[in-house]
């Protein structure tokens, strides 16, 4: 607007001027305030509107419906517990076959792997040093008894005099030094024929150990079994600590298994309830044998020996036991799984160990309740038997036990049983375990 008009108003128009701007001010923020209160109101009906329709919604939503699960009943029969050991095989009898005399090696007279008699030759060493050895002693033994026979001589020529000499003594028909010289004679080959004596004697030993000797180079096993490998070839060089081979004694086969003392002191039990005693190897308690293919030994084992201390590092003892072997297909250091029953328990509680849940260290299980709906029960676990758990605390016989969809399941929910058998309860299972 131009100044000069400005200039040219009274006061009086610019006093109206001014009032016009206050009322269109005024009407604009009446304008805005009527807009505001507008969009609030709109907000407030459709927050109304929004809850109105949850409500409903909430109202009109159905129940859940009823989850399907297979429960088991709990069982209440005799149990056995049986114990389960890794086992490693060892022969009845292990033989190191070992010289007693050093030569060479010339020949030998077996097939390894292949069973061996008592007393048979297994290796023969050069024999010609022993046997010039033997003819040595044989020859110090006669010449030996050639000097105990010209020593008899003079011991029977010193007898001779003095036996003379002593009444023309004691006539004094000869000196008294004659007869003291006569008496010193017999003494002294009477000294030397027990001097003979002891070197035939020695001699005579010298001899048999020369025959010792000798039959020392025909290397024999002094037990009947399975001959192993050779370790050493023809031609070397051996002495008394060179190991030629080894014989294992194997049917029976012996098995080492270790136990913990618990488990040691529940077999002791059992086996004096059977009339027996693990200690001496009195133990009438049959053992199984599992190999390593899963097949069961057809012969059953008993306890033979057990270790006189416990492993402190372990805590377990040492215990062997005999399998029959007939054939002598169990061969040693092969491994396997010994099985006893070690306690029968009276009257047990058995449910599925699928049934089981462990809940931050607690052992759980879902049991039906009134109405069908899901009752959590806490219990206490005892031994495993098969596929079930022993249930020492918790539930009574006749429960039954939810085996399916546990993990869809709460205190209360409700559900639909369908009794199944525990065998059935397992086929079904998933490999993954989820149920």
């Amino acid at each position: 607007m131009d100044w000069e008009f400005f200039n040219l108003l009274g006061d009086n128009e610019m006093n109206f001027l001014q009032g016009k701007k206050q009322v269109a001010r005024s009407k604009n923020s009446r304008a805005i305030l009527l807009l505001a209160a507008g969009a609030a109101l709109a907000a407030v009906a459709l927050a109304v509107m929004t809850g109105c329709s949850r409500s409903k919604a909430k109202t009109i939503a159905p129940s859940p419906s009823p989850v399907p699960v297979s429960v088991v009943k709990v069982r209440q029969s005799d149990v056995s517990l049986t114990g389960k050991w890794v086992g490693t095989l060892d022969g009845f009898v292990d033989a190191q076959i070992q010289p007693q005399v050093s030569g060479y090696l010339i020949r030998q007279n077996y097939r390894e792997g292949l069973l061996v008699g008592k007393d048979q030759v297994l290796f023969q060493i050069d024999p010609r040093p022993f046997q010039a050895a033997l003819r040595q002693a044989e020859a110090q033994v006669a010449q030996a008894k050639g000097q105990l026979a010209q020593a008899q001589a003079q011991q029977g020529l010193a007898q001779i005099n003095l036996k003379r000499d002593t009444p023309m003594a004691q006539a004094q028909a000869i000196a008294q030094s004659q007869l003291d010289t006569d008496k010193q004679t017999a003494i002294q080959a009477d000294a030397t024929v027990a001097a003979d004596k002891a070197a035939i004697k020695a001699a005579e030993a010298a001899l048999e150990t020369a025959k010792l000797n000798l039959g020392f180079t025909e290397v024999r096993t002094l037990t009947s079994g399975v001959a192993g490998q050779a370790t050493l070839q023809m031609g070397n060089l051996v002495n008394p600590a060179s190991v030629l081979t080894s014989v294992s004694q194997l049917d029976p086969i012996k098995v080492y298994f270790s136990i913990s003392d618990a488990e040691y002191l529940a077999l002791t039990e059992r086996t004096h309830q059977t009339g027996g005693d693990v200690l001496s190897g009195r133990s009438d308690l049959p053992l199984t044998l599992t190999l390593a293919d899963g097949a069961t030994w057809p012969h059953k084992g008993h306890i033979i020996w057990v270790d006189r201390a416990m492993n402190q590092q372990s805590g377990a003892i040492r215990i062997a036991a005999a399998f029959p072997n007939p054939g002598n297909v169990l061969r040693p250091n092969q491994f396997g799984r010994v099985t006893a029953e070690t306690e029968v328990r009276r009257n047990a509680l058995l449910v599925p160990q699928l049934a089981v849940q462990e809940m931050q260290g607690i052992q759980q299980v879902y049991t039906v309740g009134p109405d069908n709906r899901v009752h959590v029960v806490n219990v206490t676990l005892g031994p495993q038997a098969g596929n079930d758990w022993i249930i020492s605390a918790g539930l009574h016989a006749g429960q039954f036990v939810i085996t399916s969809n546990l993990q869809k399941l709460r205190e209360g929910a409700l559900i639909t049983p369908h009794e199944i058998s525990a065998q059935a309860a397992i086929q079904t299972s998933s490999p993954t375990g989820a149920r």
